[in-house]
């Protein structure tokens, strides 16, 4: 079983970190509204929206995922999860390689607000930058976060790819991409609430690291 430095000293090279938000780095409390003919139908969490199929008649309300007030008032940092990130940008840094953020929701109304909620963490946010995956569209979240995976790899940079999401949709989506770039290694980390994070094989099993 690899420790947490371990996995640092191992990780180090030209590569491409990426994390989730919701439920990876902080437990939210922001829903996502279902509306069909102007009512609202279902209020979704994070990880129900990641794998809601959306019906023709049906339209998304991001308004409470737009909030970067409610963001930063309601939304409780994963301790474990905040220590790895800072570590790993701090790697990063100094290898040439690059640590971003891909989450679903959109833009947020206030990106000072929003920014502040890593900082007040101690993450050095304006070394990460922050893909918004709902500005592509209502389709799925992995759908979305895909394009922006495939953005990353097509500059033909990186030859170590690793996301840590909380989400099994967008970690298999994110693992099947092997197969259009196999000079790349690719690495998938399911994260839990309590900041542990399991590392997921190709086979679909599962090794438990940094307990």
């Amino acid at each position: 079983m690899l420790n947490f430095k371990t996995y640092l000293e191992e990780a180090a090279g030209k590569g491409l970190t990426i994390f989730d938000i919701d439920e990876t780095m902080f437990i939210t409390k922001a829903k996502v509204h279902v509306v069909k003919n102007g009512k609202v139908i279902k209020k979704l969490d994070n990880q129900e929206f990641n794998t809601y199929k959306k019906k023709p008649d049906e339209d998304y309300d991001f308004g409470e995922f737009k909030n970067a007030e409610i963001f930063n008032k309601t939304s409780t940092p994963i301790a474990r999860m905040i220590n790895k990130v800072k570590a790993i940008l701090k790697n990063a840094t100094k290898s040439g390689s690059k640590v971003i953020i891909v989450t679903a929701r959109p833009d947020f109304d206030n990106k000072k607000i929003f920014l502040d909620t890593f900082k007040k963490q101690g993450i050095d946010i304006d070394k990460i930058y922050v893909e918004r995956a709902g500005n592509l569209g209502s389709g799925p979240a992995a759908d979305n976060k895909k394009v922006i995976f495939k953005k990353y790899l097509d500059q033909k940079i990186y030859k170590r790819i690793r996301l840590f999401d909380d989400a099994m949709s967008n970690l298999k989506m994110f693992t099947s991409l092997k197969k259009e770039y196999p000079n790349v290694s690719f690495e998938a980390f399911l994260a839990k609430h309590n900041g542990s994070v399991k590392k997921i094989r190709w086979r679909i099993t599962y090794v438990n690291l940094w307990k």
